[in-house]
């Protein structure tokens, strides 16, 4: 056992180079340190930009998917008067060639705007839905539950899963 007495020349050497020793290792404590803060800097960095990379890829599949609403929805209205124009031959009792004419291409533009993702919403019949219909009237109708819909006025139409028109109808009061 050693006494509380004066350090050897041996002990006293290796102190003070363990000075050096200490102050290189807080050095190399900050160091680690400040990589690591870049590392998670880096990590945050990489996962906002995957995170952009889908949302652009997202988007980019949603700007396909209704790129074609402008066009038809300036369509929607030729198509409407090939409706009325069918319509009135049908109560004048004319049912001949033209207006055969007219409704095969009335239904070829349908059938076209099926193939691209847009359809009609079936109406007729059908409960009211504010997300899909739009009331214009309302009509007393002892046989039908209320907020049945009587009349299609202007048929409405669906790109996908989204509203391109809603149909303007009468339903039943209450």
């Amino acid at each position: 056992m050693k006494s509380d007495k004066k350090m050897t020349d041996a002990e006293a050497e290796v102190i003070p180079e363990a000075e050096p020793a200490i102050d290189e290792i807080g050095a190399l404590q900050q160091q680690l340190a400040k990589s690591e803060s870049q590392k998670d800097d880096l990590l945050r960095t990489l996962a906002d930009y995957e995170n952009s990379r889908k949302r652009a890829a997202r988007d980019l599949e949603s700007e396909r998917k209704f790129a074609h609403s402008k066009l038809a929805t300036d369509l929607l209205p030729a198509l409407d008067n090939l409706d009325r124009a069918v319509s009135a031959a049908r109560k004048a009792g004319d049912n001949g060639p033209l207006v055969q004419g007219v409704l095969a291409t009335q239904l070829q533009i349908v059938d076209i705007l099926k193939r691209h993702g847009i359809t009609v919403i079936e109406s007729q019949g059908q409960p009211f839905d504010p997300n899909m219909h739009q009331a214009v009237q309302m009509m007393p109708a002892g046989d039908q539950a209320a907020n049945t819909i009587l009349q299609v006025l202007q048929q409405g139409f669906m790109i996908h899963d989204r509203v391109l028109r809603p149909a303007s109808v009468i339903i039943a009061a209450g």
